[in-house]
């Protein structure tokens, strides 16, 4: 790993978390994620888990996380599984852990290579009356492969048909969107290098840089600073191509006039950032670039003055369109008629401001959380409105991360320059 040792009480933490929501006389298994292959004999570089990370801190390959409440050996209450370091597959593939420093990195005590798991599981397993196994049950999942979780599960059912099985995914879900102090921690240190990279970036974006330039900076500041690397696949898109949410190509010339909206954020410690900033390729907002950017930014600031416990992600939604409805009105782009004749389930806002406003953040970018319970203190929320015209080939995007607190939330990035004046400034520096 590039980044400093993590707090290994955030996953001690965790674990004690998880295991008082285990029903009594249960045991809970959690496995790394496959290694896929590319093409040939090549593999995408691994990425654990994030349930076994969020619980153990461990990236390796070939993990296992065994949780035993009740079992009458307290010796085996927790268990670490790791593969055994092999001598010819470190000459290939490079070091494994060892088990002072797996004890080091998750704060578990006992830890059993995966070649000897069998004969101490089985035992384990007869004493245990419920059996709780993990899934990806994220919403936003559409992947049909048969991956590690669900051909353990159903080898497990097959070997073991008389158990009660449980699912670890619906408590997960509940317990990861509830961060703790020392998490948000780490993902500070996330979100402090992505601000040093904006900054960075400001000095160095001028007309005629390439997006890929820009995304190589990106790439380069991250690095510099102990990230893993970018949280997600950045976002550089100037002029027109802004209007599209999702645009990786990063291939274009920034241009003379044009606005840039860049999307990135740092993964530290497996926790994320997620900042998106629009600015000026020249250095300076023409006045009309300037009013829908000022008509964003209010939509920002209200939807973080109403982002706070007890509200719905849905009814939050709901008072942020009726906010972009009268935004929208002011700057010429909805009419009284267009509002009068709207369809409830497509409103005239939709039209210049097209997704969602905010979605948990965690170790995940889009990381686990409810859409339609109210949400609680301890969550982390993006806050992203946008303005997309077009007609005028504009769109303007502005995010922050901000973490719920018991009456309302923190910015966690409120240092970052976020107005058109702060925005010119640093360009012209």
């Amino acid at each position: 790993m590039k980044y400093l040792p993590v707090n290994p009480d955030i996953f001690i933490q965790n674990r004690k978390r998880f295991a008082e929501r285990m029903e009594k006389q249960s045991i809970a298994i959690f496995n790394s994620n496959d290694e896929l292959p590319t093409n040939g004999d090549a593999i995408y570089p691994f990425r654990q888990n994030a349930d076994l990370y969020w619980l153990t801190g461990i990236e390796q390959e070939d993990s296992m996380l065994i949780l035993f409440p009740d079992n009458p050996d307290p010796k085996y209450r927790e268990v670490l599984v790791l593969v055994r370091p092999n001598e010819l597959k470190e000459k290939w593939d490079g070091y494994r852990l060892r088990v002072n420093e797996a004890r080091a990195i998750s704060g578990i005590h006992t830890i059993v290579w995966l070649d000897s798991l069998e004969g101490l599981l089985q035992p384990w397993i007869h004493l245990a009356a419920n059996i709780y196994l993990n899934s990806n049950e994220n919403d936003r999942k559409a992947n049909l492969v048969p991956v590690r979780d669900y051909r353990y599960a159903a080898m497990m059912k097959e070997r073991y048909p008389l158990h009660q099985y449980k699912r670890s995914a619906p408590i997960l879900k509940e317990l990861r969107a509830i961060k703790s102090a020392l998490e948000v921690d780490v993902m500070q240190k996330a979100i402090d290098i992505t601000d040093n990279t904006f900054r960075r970036l400001l000095s160095f974006i001028r007309p005629g840089v390439m997006e890929y330039e820009i995304e190589a900076e990106i790439f380069h500041s991250f690095l510099s600073q102990r990230a893993t690397g970018p949280a997600y696949g950045s976002i550089i898109a100037s002029g027109d191509r802004a209007r599209i949410l999702h645009y990786i190509s990063n291939n274009q010339e920034c241009r003379e006039g044009e606005l840039l909206l860049m999307d990135f954020g740092a993964e530290y410690g497996r926790y994320c950032a997620d900042l998106t900033r629009t600015v000026p390729v020249s250095g300076k907002f023409t006045r009309r670039q300037k009013t829908v950017y000022n008509a964003c930014l209010h939509l920002h600031k209200y939807a973080a003055s109403i982002l706070k416990p007890g509200i719905s992600i849905i009814d939050y939604t709901e008072k942020v369109g009726d906010e972009a409805t009268v935004v929208f009105q002011k700057i010429g782009l909805l009419k009284k008629s267009d509002i009068k004749n709207e369809d409830p389930d497509n409103r005239a806002y939709r039209k210049y401001l097209y997704h969602g406003i905010s979605h948990h953040l965690g170790i995940d970018v889009h990381d686990l959380g409810t859409r339609t319970e109210p949400i609680k203190a301890g969550m982390v929320f993006t806050v992203e409105p946008g303005i997309y015209i077009e007609e005028e080939k504009m769109g303007i995007r502005i995010e922050n991360n901000f973490w719920i607190t018991r009456n309302g939330n923190k910015d966690l990035m409120k240092n970052i320059p976020i107005t058109v004046e702060e925005i010119e400034a640093c360009m012209k520096r």
